[in-house]
């Protein structure tokens, strides 16, 4: 039977470590009761006396070898449980000729807990099984009738191993899970501030860049649009790397990972904050899609292209966003105007959206411009 703790997992290793040192204390304990007893019950309760303390003397010894064969993983192999369970087995096959036929405890007794629990630690709840079988199956053979005491001392081999053997699978499947965990955790952490990091340097250079070439024009112009194309690329490749985060727990997206892929539009310079920004997904698809249609008032009204920034800003009751550009503004009344002539994608896609999650949504415009507050509650 190939052992199956033997997966490379640390945290699984170290779980089945700290099993077996909780064995090695056991098997002190009742290798105690049974000298305890031995001691106790004299020589009158063997036949042949010396031949008992001889076997008792055998056990303290093998209790001490395997409390230092089982402390070291690489002396754990199969040969050292095959000894273990053949010599409890010995041991409970000799009492009849050491005790006598009339014996009614095998010399052992409880001292069959250690050779059982190894086996469950070491093979699971199959190796917990074979040796509860095998261990109370010898006891059995040695009785000249079934009472109900030895049909209960079987029957708690029986179930005692495979349980024994169940929970060590599953401590080391948590154990394993935990860690994974505690990695992803971390992975994702260091892509938070690697972003952060990013953001606060290389992009807003990258766009400093853009915009002061096309500014400048000529030979800068070309310099400026290859940091655009180079900003979009890097923005990019952030997101892709945080694919993780964007993900979120059950029912939830991150709405920074969402927005942030609006900076492959032209002219759009996305801002947001270095960590996730998680909200329900459906309530985040809404976000998205109202910054898209401001996003799409300014291709339509000030040009392809526009320079146009969304800056998205987290705290634990709401978020909010704000989408601006440099265009003329719209005039007083356009919107008016608009609605009543059955044109409704301010009053719909932008306010309606935002109304039926709960939030608001503030214009604010003029020659400078136009800018959206976008207030969502989480």
């Amino acid at each position: 039977m190939a052992p199956v703790s033997g997966n490379g997992v640390h945290a699984a290793v170290a779980v089945e470590d700290r099993l077996f040192r909780a064995v090695a204390v056991l098997r002190w304990v009742v290798l105690a009761n049974a000298v305890g007893l031995a001691l106790y019950r004299g020589v009158d309760n063997y036949d042949h006396p010396t031949a008992g303390y001889v076997l008792v003397a055998v056990m303290v010894a093998w209790t001490t070898f395997a409390t230092w064969a089982y402390a070291d993983r690489a002396r754990r192999g199969q040969l050292l449980l095959y000894c273990d369970l053949g010599l409890t087995l010995a041991l409970i096959a000799l009492t009849p000729l050491v005790k006598g036929p009339w014996f009614n405890a095998t010399i052992p007794g409880f001292w069959v807990m250690a050779a059982l629990f190894a086996w469950a630690i070491r093979f699971r709840t199959p190796g917990g099984f074979v040796a509860g079988v095998l261990i109370g199956g010898a006891d059995l053979l040695l009785r000249d009738e079934l009472t109900q005491t030895n049909y209960s001392n079987f029957f708690l081999l029986m179930i005692g191993g495979p349980i024994v053997g169940f929970m060590c699978g599953s401590l080391q499947q948590m154990a394993a899970e935990r860690d994974e965990a505690q990695r992803t955790a971390a992975a994702a952490t260091e892509r938070a501030r690697l972003a952060r990091v990013v953001h606060d340097g290389v992009l807003q250079v990258l766009a400093l860049v853009q915009r002061r070439g096309a500014e400048i024009g000529g030979p800068a112009a070309d310099l400026g649009r290859l940091a655009g194309e180079q900003e979009s690329a890097l923005r990019t490749l952030i997101r892709s790397q945080d694919a993780v985060s964007d993900a979120g727990t059950a029912g939830t997206v991150d709405l920074a990972s969402r927005l942030g892929r609006l900076s492959l539009r032209p002219g759009v310079d996305v801002a947001v904050p270095g960590g996730p920004v998680e909200l329900p997904s459906a309530a985040a698809a809404e976000v998205v899609a109202v910054v898209a249609a401001c996003l799409d008032n300014v291709t339509a009204h000030v040009g392809e292209g526009a320079p146009a920034w969304v800056l998205l800003e987290a705290f634990p009751d709401r978020v909010e966003v704000s989408v601006r550009d440099e265009g003329p503004g719209i005039p007083a009344g356009r919107l008016e105007e608009a609605a009543a002539a059955g044109r409704l994608g301010v009053s719909e896609s932008i306010r309606g959206r935002v109304a039926d999650l709960g939030g608001t949504a503030q214009l604010s415009t003029g020659s400078y411009g136009t800018e959206w507050e976008l207030v969502v509650p989480r």
